[in-house]
């Protein structure tokens, strides 16, 4: 029994020199899959959150939110269709990607950060003015001229930070839903880790944190790869080791890295305190991508 108590505060004391090292530090982390779906899992994150701002770190929670709007426009009958792995967003669609991120998803994540005792606020990128946005088209593969209209799905332009950096100095915890203002003043449904990766450039912040539903970024034979650099990384792409859906992820990260931020992580979101496991651990738990290795 005392050797289980003892292990319990070696554990605290392996944490000590990483809080003392990010507090008063921003982690942005982007929130979504599996983890999002299973209720033990959800209050797991809200709980991490909890505790990093506790100890003096300044989370910021950018979610997604697929599966949660693909079966609200199945119930209501409405034809979801996908171009390169996009969702065709139209205006009845786009009205149900507003409903459920910024309703349901965002909602319940706030719900669940504060049931732990944690402040948390939930808002838009539209709200502030904090994404700017524009309508995003696609070449086909055809006719490299032709355009494919994909409704309201956008890029972002612009990231106006100030109203987070506000509500992290008041001793608020942000979670931000991906859906962006374009010029014309229509809600644009834009890329979760996209989002995630911009604001952590904008307010440079020290980490950005990608929960996936794998354990990181796997070597040639299938092994976890713990660390790489920006270049690493690219060259893994290159030779097809990384491949998929896995791209697009390390593509964010290192854009992130390449434009301020300090570290970039790729972890399996449905690992609990899997967030806990990364920052307070000196092994962490899935890959750590970095500007240049050391």
């Amino acid at each position: 029994m005392m050797e289980s108590f003892i292990r319990r505060a070696e554990t605290l004391i392996e944490a000590l020199p990483y809080i003392q090292a990010f507090s008063g530090k921003t982690v942005v982390i982007k929130y979504g899959g599996h983890a999002m779906q299973d209720p033990l899992l959800e209050d797991d994150f809200a709980r991490d959150i909890v505790l990093l701002a506790t100890v003096g770190i300044h989370p910021i929670v950018v979610h997604g939110g697929g599966p949660q709007i693909g079966r609200v426009l199945e119930q209501l009958g409405i034809e979801t269709r996908f171009h390169e792995g996009l969702r065709v967003t139209d205006e009845k669609t786009m009205d149900v990607v507003e409903m459920v991120l910024m309703g349901l998803v965002n909602g319940n994540i706030v719900r669940r950060i504060n049931k732990f005792g944690g402040n948390a606020v939930g808002l838009a990128g539209k709200d502030g003015n904090l994404i700017r946005a524009r309508k995003m088209r696609l070449r086909t593969y055809e006719e490299e001229t032709d355009k494919v209209d994909l409704g309201q799905v956008g890029e972002i332009d612009e990231i106006r930070p100030e109203i987070l950096a506000t509500l992290i100095e008041r001793g608020f915890i942000p979670v931000v839903a991906p859906v962006g203002q374009g010029k014309n003043g229509k809600a644009l449904n834009l890329n979760a880790d996209h989002v995630a990766g911009r604001i952590a450039e904008a307010l440079r912040a020290e980490k950005l944190i990608l929960l996936t539903d794998v354990d990181g970024v796997m070597d040639a034979r299938g092994r976890l790869l713990s660390s790489l650099s920006a270049r690493e990384a690219e060259r893994l792409i290159a030779e097809g080791v990384i491949q998929g859906g896995m791209i697009p992820k390390i593509r964010c990260v290192i854009d992130a890295v390449t434009n301020g931020v300090e570290k970039t992580h790729i972890i399996n979101g449905t690992l609990p305190h899997a967030v806990l496991l990364e920052i307070f651990t000196k092994g962490g738990v899935g890959t750590e991508v970095v500007k240049e290795t050391r």
